[in-house]
């Protein structure tokens, strides 16, 4: 303990107990041991270690509009209006007549704009540790029948994050081949809610089982002490595939019919997952063969027995606007120069008579990050190899049009540019599946 502390307390101490006895003498006892009391507390925060500041950090709340059902909130929230930090707020959904939940969600700033963070259940606890929005979305009932939805299949969880998968599938669904979608966000950000517009799409055709899969982000972002490295994705990749295929008759899927696709950043992992089956291993991502050792394995099953499953499995691929190599890769994943060329698609394309990947690629017109020469590269590179090549360009489109978010804009990018682009990409799987 500070002795010139417990010192200076003792002597407030001393000064307010002679106060109060010369109150007292005038009558006033109430007043007297109000003031002792005071005193008192005064001391004992000071032996603590000092005075806490008054005034916590506020921070603004602002919450989106709602169309199709309401929103009810446990503390009352004011559009607008600052709130305390580590505020907690409960949000409630309750759908109008004729519409279900899409998500309820919080919002924050990210690198990109803005960051959702969603939830598909109705009820969700937000606290406030920055200016944040809040808000639902809605569907029709219509638009989601005929199809059942598995969430949060959790596949392993090699860190912090628990890695998962949900599943979209026809009712009454048998026998069907398999469509696993890996999501974009510059393999730092989002998860496999962002794609489950395109997974609702593919599942309402009534031909498919589709999985979209979730993996841990570079770096320390999910939390973990020790960077997670960009082979380390691509094992979370292989590991999910073991699953969905471990349980595919679960979800009325075939397990040796599987069909690849992902976006931007989830345009290379799939790409990668596609041509470097050969390369799973129990070694591991060590020289001289760089392995990559799925992040779950079946019971009883090795590395070996699981690549030898996949290599039979893996029928088609369709990564979309994606980065298959290059410097762009190097310096998005933070790699080394002498490593890069084992996590690039382009450096890994098998020779068609040794096994086959037939390739849809596509990219939009107006994509501000991955122009046409990278995309155009890996096509060439592929029909080097002797592999079927189908690439498409997409006018007038930017980047991510595959993406599924609450906002307006993302929804109209969808209808205008996804869906019919989804119908194109299955009208190609078809013919492999």
């Amino acid at each position: 303990m500070n002795l010139n502390k417990q010192k200076l307390s003792s002597s407030r101490f001393k000064s307010m107990k002679s106060l109060g006895s010369e109150l007292l003498w005038c009558g006033k006892p109430v007043l007297v041991w109000l003031l002792v009391l005071l005193a008192l507390i005064s001391c004992s925060k000071e032996s603590a270690g000092g005075k806490k500041p008054m005034n916590a950090e506020r921070f603004r709340v602002t919450l989106d509009p709602i169309l199709n059902g309401k929103l009810s909130f446990k503390p009352a929230v004011v559009s607008g209006e600052e709130v305390p930090e580590g505020m907690l707020i409960t949000v409630e959904a309750q759908p109008d007549e004729g519409y279900v939940l899409d998500s309820l969600y919080y919002a924050i700033e990210g690198e990109w704009g803005p960051q959702y963070y969603e939830s598909m259940t109705p009820s969700l606890t937000v606290q406030v540790k920055q200016p944040l929005r809040i808000g639902a979305a809605f569907l029709r009932k219509d638009l989601l029948s005929g199809i059942e939805v598995i969430q949060d299949v959790v596949y392993a969880q090699p860190g912090v994050k628990p890695l998962k998968y949900d599943v979209f599938r026809p009712v009454g669904a048998q026998d069907l081949p398999l469509i696993v979608i890996i999501h974009g966000g510059g393999w730092r950000i989002n998860d496999e809610n962002i794609m489950r517009g395109m997974a609702r799409e593919m599942a309402k055709t009534g031909k498919y089982v589709v999985a979209s899969i979730d993996y841990r982000w570079l770096g320390t972002l999910d939390g973990d002490k020790e960077p997670t490295q960009i082979w380390q994705l691509i094992e979370d990749v292989f590991g999910a595939l073991v699953h969905i295929q471990e349980h595919a008759r679960e979800y009325g899927a075939t397990p040796s019919r599987i069909a690849l696709t992902g976006d931007s950043a989830g345009g290379h992992l799939c790409a990668s997952a596609a041509v470097m089956v050969e390369r799973i291993g129990s070694k591991g991502f060590v020289a001289p063969d760089h392995q990559f050792k799925p992040t779950y394995l079946s019971p009883g099953k090795t590395a070996e027995d699981v690549r030898s499953s996949l290599l039979r499995a893996i029928k088609v691929v369709a990564p979309s606007y994606g980065v298959f190599g290059g410097p762009m890769l190097a310096q998005a994943v933070g790699i080394d120069e002498s490593l890069l060329k084992y996590v690039s698609p382009i450096e890994a394309i098998p020779p068609s008579d040794k096994r086959t990947i037939p390739h849809y690629l596509i990219r939009g017109n107006a994509d501000p990050l991955i122009s046409q020469e990278m995309v155009r590269s890996y096509a060439e590179a592929l029909k080097k190899a002797g592999q079927t090549v189908q690439y498409v360009e997409v006018e007038g489109a930017g980047h991510a049009f595959f993406d599924w978010k609450p906002d307006a804009v993302t929804r109209k990018t969808f209808e205008r540019y996804g869906v019919p682009y989804i119908r194109d990409m299955l009208n190609f799987f078809d013919k492999y599946l």
